[in-house]
């Protein structure tokens, strides 16, 4: 896993910060949601770029995102990881409501 990187592509001060990642096609949306250890399955089997997770809410504790073992707070901070071949999964969380917005690509 890896978080995105802070500063932009382009040293410029009037250029717009811009990403490396490609655009992606869907945007799954989860409530509350704690998920236990998997690895994405489905229509995204084999996708070629990496998910993207922001966590979203106003929750107390908890609610980071496990990959492989290393936990990332991924509250209102984006991460990218490979949720077709990295096993992952949310830690529980409390005080709140707790929203998650996965961006991907599956395979057509």
């Amino acid at each position: 896993c890896q978080q995105l990187p802070s500063t932009p592509e382009s040293t410029a001060p009037d250029q717009p910060r811009q990403r490396q990642r490609q655009p992606s096609s869907h945007c799954a949306i989860n409530a509350n949601a704690e998920f236990t250890p998997h690895v994405d399955s489905g229509r995204g089997l084999g996708q070629s770029a990496k998910s993207l997770i922001v966590g979203l809410g106003e929750y107390d504790r908890g609610g980071e995102l496990c990959v492989e073992g290393d936990s990332f707070n991924v509250r209102y901070r984006p991460l990218e990881f490979d949720g077709w071949n990295e096993r992952h999964w949310t830690l529980p969380f409390s005080g709140g409501q707790r929203f998650s917005l996965v961006w991907f690509t599956p395979d057509q």
